[in-house]
């Protein structure tokens, strides 16, 4: 049985049991069970930078180790891993051995963990400052990297070190003098703060990857035929901990501080926020994050906040680490063996899970882009039950050495669709099959191809039902010609049943028709006639995205509308002329022309012009005057990637509304639009106080 199973199986048994209630020997037994998972799982995850199983998996099982020894006192020992921090020191490193402990840090994993805790809190300060004491916290940001500790001696960097066991760890010097947020001497310049200098100082921080950042190190390693990395920890570990540094200087490391270690010549501030913005002003990057709160209550609704807005950041976190904020009140709680009483990691819900991946399918899209499906076994990720999950295309799994079989990370992150992201091939047994993509459509068996530049394979029948399917499913949509009581099954069934076979006889559907169908009476029949009949008034632009043309989304219908007045104009427009339009680049104009080219196309548009569908701009739809625009004067900046518009596009519907776009945030900037990954762009705008709008805010904006 291998580290994951062994795992799995250990995960099992434990939801079945009480372990408050489990006899001395039988609790002894899990216990050294759960010891020996443990320091594997160590092992691979602090001094191999490759582990084998999700981060809460781990959790659990080091939840489990911690209840068991709570209540057996008799079976705790001080080589456990609850008495424990880190991983070993590696021999190829000289040690360092930290003048105090770097601890870890306790976890609560829900409100009342972290209200129990600061119970605690206000209980160990009873004594030394009354019963009614109600501590201030700090909540900070728990960036998912690897801690480091940053020696200064009057004002220079001596040394750098990785927390190893916490009490011993990695002289990475040399390493940690590549990383272009990491100071080489402080105060920094250009600080424009008046601030002494320590004699020695120790800050520590952590090292960590942005997510853009961490894409393009996976991509660049795939290119050259290396090993990617599962998540940008494992990246940020893997990338510091080089024998030659020029390796370490060629990654994207960034660095933040969140704290101080022992300080010679100079008192530093009495809370940790004081010692935040102190850090700051010697030159040191601080999460502008960190918020003082004076009630816990205000910590869980920062939790909730930071639940939803998590992947508006553009690097990782798993939790929120709050802390006592008074340094003194601190010392008088003190430590456990391992962790601070005062501090303590209050996790998110968990968005990663290690599966078996049973079988790879392939469905085929509306446009005929053939997508690769992974089957999975089911687990339970955040609340949600996962048997499905996207392979994104043919080279996603052969660049990543995905197999049949295989042992595999999954992650659900929000409402986004679950994707694998890597396997763990450690644990292969030798029966799992390499996958490859078919030659053939899985529908109507006619030759797949690749079209050049494309990362999909394309089924390019146009006979072919299952696009057939998806395109009447994607025209009755509610963003195209929104049909109501037109939904995917029954799309199904009026194609299966030969109903209809071309798009425009939705239009020659009767009552009759749709009675003589299962599950059909006259009330039902007549509000699907009825929603037919109201969608031949929709807009122009919603006709031509409702067409399914390839990337022609519901933005780039609108800006071929504010150029041509109707589909026949459309229709003989060509490749230059389409280029011509702000937004419009050689991929679509081509897109455009090239549907135009098919007869069967042209012949469809002139069929619903004859069945009366509107082909022409109607008033609403007119070009407006962008000196009156709703966002007229104003100045916009993009960043991230939008839901469903390109860049170009939100440009395009910036200026449509009278809008400019810059490249940098500025006092002067109107709005910042956001979307995934955001980057510095989004934090310069928080700390200018510049508003932050979504795509959806975006476009209520423009059209008001």
């Amino acid at each position: 049985m291998n580290l994951v199973e062994a795992s799995h199986e250990a995960l099992d048994r434990l939801e079945s049991l009480d372990l408050s209630t489990l006899a001395e020997d039988e609790a002894a037994t899990i216990v050294g069970e759960l010891r020996e998972l443990l320091h594997a799982h160590n092992h691979r995850y602090y001094d191999l930078d490759d582990p084998v199983i999700a981060d809460p998996e781990y959790d659990r099982l080091f939840q489990a180790l911690q209840n068991l020894e709570a209540h057996h006192s008799g079976l705790v020992t001080p080589d456990s891993p609850t008495h424990r921090v880190g991983g070993e020191v590696l021999a190829r490193f000289d040690k360092v051995r930290h003048p105090l402990p770097m601890l870890s840090l306790s976890n609560a994993f829900d409100e009342p963990g972290v209200v129990a805790w600061y119970e605690r809190c206000r209980r160990g300060l009873a004594d030394a400052y009354g019963a009614d004491v109600e501590p201030a916290v700090i909540t900070e940001l728990k960036l998912d990297g690897l801690a480091v500790a940053l020696t200064y001696e009057h004002g220079s960097l001596i040394v750098g070190a990785t927390r190893g066991n916490g009490v011993v760890g990695e002289n990475i010097t040399s390493n940690v003098r590549t990383i272009q947020s990491i100071p080489l001497s402080i105060p920094l310049g250009g600080t424009g703060e008046d601030v002494d200098v320590p004699d020695r100082l120790e800050v520590r921080g952590e090292v960590f990857i942005r997510k853009g950042d961490f894409e393009v190190l996976n991509q660049r390693a795939a290119s050259a035929g290396e090993k990617s990395y599962a998540n940008p920890r494992s990246a940020a570990a893997g990338s510091l901990r080089q024998l030659d540094p020029s390796v370490t200087a060629s990654r994207p490391l960034s660095f933040t501080t969140y704290g101080i270690g022992p300080v010679d010549g100079a008192e530093p501030p009495g809370t940790q926020a004081e010692r935040l913005q102190w850090l700051k002003q010697l030159g040191f990057p601080v999460n502008e994050h960190s918020k003082r709160s004076t009630s816990i209550s205000e910590v869980v609704e920062l939790y909730r906040r930071w639940s939803e807005e998590r992947d508006q950041l553009d690097y990782e976190i798993d939790g929120l680490v709050v802390k006592i904020d008074d340094v003194q009140q601190q010392r008088v709680l003190g430590f456990v063996s391992n962790a601070p009483r005062w501090a303590i990691a209050y996790k998110f819900p968990a968005r990663e899970a290690t599966t078996t991946l049973l079988n790879i399918i392939v469905n085929v899209g509306r446009t005929g882009a053939i997508k690769p499906e992974a089957i999975l076994e089911p687990v339970h990720i955040g609340g949600v039950t996962v048997s499905r999950a996207t392979l994104h295309n043919a080279d996603y799994i052969l660049d990543r050495d995905i197999r049949i079989g295989d042992t595999v990370i999954v992650k659900r992150a929000g409402d986004v669709i679950p994707q694998i992201i890597k396997p763990v091939p450690d644990v292969r047994r030798g029966d799992e099959t390499v996958w490859r993509m078919p030659e053939v459509c899985p529908v109507c068996g006619s030759e797949l191809v690749r079209l050049p530049d494309e990362a999909d394979y394309f089924c390019v029948s146009t006979d072919c039902p299952a696009q057939f399917i998806r395109l009447v499913e994607h025209f009755s949509s509610r963003g195209a010609m929104d049909i109501e009581g037109l939904g995917s099954k029954l799309a199904i069934v009026l194609v299966d049943v030969g109903l209809v076979k071309h798009l425009s006889d939705l239009y020659r559907l009767s009552t009759d028709d749709l009675l003589s169908l299962e599950n059909f009476g006259e009330k039902r029949a007549q509000n699907l006639i009825a929603g037919i009949e109201v969608s031949r008034h929709r807009t122009l632009s919603r006709l031509i995205y409702a067409l399914g043309m390839r990337h022609v989304g519901k933005t780039t219908a609108e800006m071929l509308v504010a150029a041509y007045e109707s589909m026949d104009a459309l229709g003989n427009a060509s490749v230059e002329e389409l280029e011509a339009i702000p937004g419009i680049g050689t991929v679509i104009a081509e897109s455009v022309v090239d549907w135009f080219k098919i007869d069967d196309n042209r012949r469809l548009v002139s069929d619903l012009q004859d069945l009366g569908v509107n082909t022409k701009r109607l008033p609403e739809e007119e070009p407006p005057d962008v000196a009156k625009g709703a966002a007229a004067n104003m100045t916009f900046v993009i960043t991230g990637t939008l839901p469903t518009l390109s860049r170009s596009e939100a440009e395009a519907l910036i200026k449509r509304g009278g809008g400019r776009v810059t490249g940098s945030v500025s006092r002067s900037t109107n709005y910042l639009v956001a979307g995934e990954n955001p980057g510095s762009k989004f934090v310069k705008a928080r700390e200018l106080d510049v508003p932050i709008l979504n795509e959806d805010e975006l476009r209520r904006l423009i059209e008001s």
